[in-house]
């Protein structure tokens, strides 16, 4: 260090380059979320409703848009658990004593240059954590700059740690050791994502993440947005936050990033939206194919598409539009576990007339007392008749009709648009169609192929009939 005089000293504050120093040195984490101010916590509503739900909530999910901050959020929650310096405002979980987490990214570059970029910093005192908290640090072993283990000082006097993980390092990575609070940044794999929750079983801790879903409904997702247990729906909460929900984002560079994103990216990557990506089946945004629900005219021709099973029935039912030649998807049936007369009576109660096309695997693999399905349901009233089952050419033809605006979907189908969200193709390389959840997509490759040239219109009333006519040629 270099000595100076007093009147070298005065100068030197007066210049600002001390007080510039200082700031510079000053963690974010004193300066995030601040009452008044361009950026102040009452413009981040998603943000302070995320760290709130941590009170309540064991496992939290903050789905959001790129650049929104959902990587500081993470960090800044870290942070608090590993200080136990919580804000005034903080109405979140609290953690009272020195804890022991996890931090944890998608691989070792990604889990160095953003989860531990964010953390520590890149250089002195620009990381979440408040360089003078740091205690010390043990070097990852693999990739130059990453860091294994983190020390960090609790207000309690003592010492809290956090370790750095990847999810390429496989679900037996984590096992053994129990946690108070983990935090992952990226979306995991399921079978570590589970894991995870039992690291925190003893501790009674909490598993938050963040991160914007572009893997679509995968397993993580659809267990937060759609939980089939009432346990899973009171210890999960979710956040979606799009662009619109921050102020800091500029609208020229917001315009410049949405003309270079692929279609099918552009609702996760501005609302937080779950999308499918390159695997989506048919990767076309729901606001180009979405209508708003409105009553079919009588005299457009209708036809339904329909596959069976045991765990799940689904039926969808199309009118196309005489002038536009565009044909609406306007009606569905989804159920599961039913008997055919159950079935067969929501069917006719959508209207007897109506002609449907059924999946071909009915007519022999499926049989009750020797009847098959089709025979069944023909002897409970529905005329139906065997679909094409060509699927690759059925799915061209479907993708074709989106892409042009000949095939819309009304808004109140959520079970199809929920199908729809989900259809795509494994992540393996061979390209082959996940058949988990498809039955109204497969009900909707039926109706376009086969169903489309089934429609009929709605029969015209016939003209009173009088028996008891009398004969005029008998009169002046």
């Amino acid at each position: 260090m270099i000595e100076m005089d007093p009147s070298q000293m005065k100068r030197l504050f007066a210049s600002g380059l001390v007080e510039a120093e200082l700031k510079r040195r000053r963690a974010p984490f004193m300066t995030l979320f601040p009452t008044d101010g361009p950026q102040r916590r009452e413009l981040y509503p998603k943000h302070i409703e995320f760290f709130f739900a941590g009170a309540k909530y064991k496992e939290r999910l903050f789905m959001a848009a790129n650049r929104v901050g959902k990587t500081v959020a993470g960090a800044f929650e870290t942070t608090c658990h590993l200080t136990g310096r919580y804000p005034q405002w903080w109405e979140g979980k609290r953690i009272d004593k020195a804890t022991d987490g996890w931090a944890c990214g998608a691989n070792s570059q990604t889990t160095r240059d953003v989860v531990q970029g964010v953390l520590l910093g890149k250089s002195t005192g620009q990381g979440m954590i408040p360089v003078e908290a740091v205690v010390n640090t043990i070097a990852g072993r693999g990739i130059t700059g990453s860091i294994e283990t983190v020390w960090v000082k609790h207000v309690s006097g003592k010492t809290s740690k956090l370790g750095f993980k990847t999810y390429e390092q496989g679900r037996r990575a984590f096992e053994g050791e129990a946690k108070d609070f983990i935090w992952c940044d990226e979306e995991p794999p399921q079978d570590v994502y589970t894991e995870l929750l039992y690291r925190l079983l003893t501790t009674k801790g909490i598993l938050y993440t963040t991160f914007t879903p572009l893997l679509g409904m995968s397993e993580v997702v659809t267990s937060f947005l759609e939980p089939d247990k009432e346990e899973s729906r009171r210890s999960k909460y979710v956040v979606q936050a799009g662009w619109k929900d921050v102020p800091h984002l500029d609208e020229d560079e917001k315009r410049k990033l949405t003309a270079n994103t692929p279609l099918y990216q552009i609702k996760a990557r501005t609302d937080g939206e779950p999308t499918l990506g390159a695997g989506a089946i048919y990767p076309i945004a729901e606001s180009e194919i979405t209508v708003p629900a409105f009553g079919i005219p009588e005299d457009w021709p209708r036809a339904y598409g329909m596959d069976v099973g045991w765990n799940r029935t689904a039926v969808v039912w199309g009118a196309r539009d005489p002038a536009s030649g565009i044909t609406y998807l306007y009606s569905e049936h989804y159920l599961g576990q039913g008997e055919p007369a159950s079935h067969a009576q929501a069917i006719l109660g959508r209207g007897r007339w109506i002609t449907g096309v059924i999946d071909p695997a009915c007519l022999g693999s499926s049989q009750i007392d020797g009847r098959t399905l089709m025979q069944i349901y023909r002897e409970l009233g529905l005329t139906l008749w065997p679909a094409a089952n060509a699927v690759e050419a059925g799915i061209t033809e479907v993708w074709n009709l989106l892409v042009s605006g000949r095939l819309k979907v009304m808004a109140n189908l959520t079970n199809w648009l929920r199908e729809f969200r989900k259809y795509h193709r494994d992540d393996k390389g061979s390209g082959k169609i996940v058949e988990h959840d498809d039955h109204l997509m497969d009900a909707t490759r039926y109706l376009v192929v086969s169903g489309r040239n089934a429609m009929t219109v709605r029969p015209r009333p016939e003209p009173p009939r009088w028996d008891n006519q009398v004969d005029s040629s008998r009169f002046w």
